[in-house]
């Protein structure tokens, strides 16, 4: 009896130590306290008429925060995500812009911006941010002249109108054969760009608009234009412009009698432009400067995604996640929280992301830029090309 009592207090004993032991260890091993909060700032319309696009960035963004912080933040600071409505309007980008330039001068730890969504946006906000201690990754702002002001923190995710018009005016006449070409452009930054960009395409292609017709941003109706079009007879017509263009043009278009084909840019890769078309949106075509999220991610990402933002992931999710994702790689790159030094980084990064290889100029536009050719197809953007 005594030598089975002595046994027990061994064993008790020995427990007691091992568990001691494991918790030591456990402590050892658990993920250290971050040392504090690095805010990146996602700007792009998150109410009003572009608000379904503004939040599929902000989704996006918000994932590659997410995966960074699980892995240990960036540099030990945990990422904060605080998207910021510009109501795609440059005004109110403006103001975004000096609320982000306050947040800094109280002393804000602000490493960055993921924005803005429009380029009209950006170029406004732009001349705040340009001598700010920030990086700004956009994307999917495209107007060309973005990166030709000099600016030294300024970088995109996405092909620029330089590299879509081409393809979309190769695409019109060489696949499509079309000769008289209507095109049709929205009166903003955006639109006038890249209604340049196409004039110029399509003149090299030796082939000249039959009409150029400037419509209003957001109408109600688009009546004017397609009367303009109508007198024209084109054999394909062309927007340069977004999505609330594009499905009240479309519909009307179509209920005036006007059946050609149908390509629309960057602008109208959006959800919301089938929906809001409804079946006038069925064979028309849509440039894209992102791949389409479906091929280049897989179901944990979306799953992820999913979980996170309680929504299914937009077309332009992967374009906001890879915006975040050069902003990480970039301090990572630094090894610093310095905003001059992690842009000096940006530009010498080279990866793989999920919009394309990740390699930038020295205006920082990427050096390979794709552009794909969208059909809407029983209600669903469907990938033709990749250009």
């Amino acid at each position: 009896m005594k030598k089975r009592g002595l046994t027990f207090r061994t064993s008790r004993k020995s427990m007691t130590i091992v568990v001691a032991f494991c918790l030591l260890v456990f402590a050892g091993c658990a993920a250290p306290q971050p040392k504090g909060e690095v805010i990146v700032y996602v700007a792009a319309p998150l109410s009003g008429w572009q608000a379904d696009g503004g939040q599929t960035v902000v989704g996006g963004a918000r994932l590659m925060a997410e995966r960074v912080n699980a892995a240990g933040g960036l540099l030990g600071y945990k990422v904060k995500v605080l998207a910021i409505d510009d109501e795609a309007d440059s005004d109110v980008a403006v103001q975004v812009a000096q609320e982000i330039e306050a947040a800094l001068q109280r002393g804000d730890r602000v490493i960055g911006v993921v924005g803005h969504y429009n380029s009209g946006q950006s170029l406004a906000a732009m001349e705040i941010y340009k001598d700010l201690s920030l990086v700004i990754v956009t994307p999917t702002a495209s107007d060309v002249s973005l990166t030709q002001k000099g600016y030294t923190n300024f970088f995109r995710v996405n092909a620029t109108d330089a590299a879509q018009a081409p393809v979309d005016a190769r695409f019109l006449v060489q696949e499509l054969g079309a000769k008289r070409i209507a095109l049709v452009y929205t009166d903003n930054e955006y639109g006038r760009g890249l209604r340049d960009q196409m004039v110029a395409a399509l003149k090299a292609l030796e082939v000249d608009a039959v009409a150029v017709i400037e419509i209003p941003e957001a109408a109600p109706t688009q009546a004017t234009a397609v009367q303009q079009v109508k007198a024209v007879q084109p054999d394909a017509i062309f927007l340069a412009g977004y999505e609330t263009e594009g499905y009240i043009l479309l519909p009307e278009l179509r209920e005036a009698g006007v059946t050609v084909p149908f390509m629309a840019s960057d602008g109208c890769f959006l959800y919301e432009f089938i929906d809001g078309a409804g079946p006038a949106a069925e064979g028309a075509y849509v440039s894209g400067i992102t791949p389409d999220h479906r091929l280049t991610t897989d179901p944990k990402w979306w799953r992820e995604y999913q979980e996170l933002e309680a929504r299914n992931p937009g077309t332009y999710s992967i374009a906001g996640y890879s915006a975040m994702e050069v902003i990480a790689e970039g301090v990572k790159k630094a090894g610093t929280l310095n905003a001059s030094q992690v842009a000096q980084a940006i530009r010498n990064l080279d990866f793989q992301s999920l919009v394309g290889r990740i390699n930038y100029n020295s205006a920082g536009d990427l050096r390979e830029q794709k552009v794909y050719i969208f059909q809407v197809k029983d209600g669903d953007f469907v990938q033709l090309s990749a250009q």
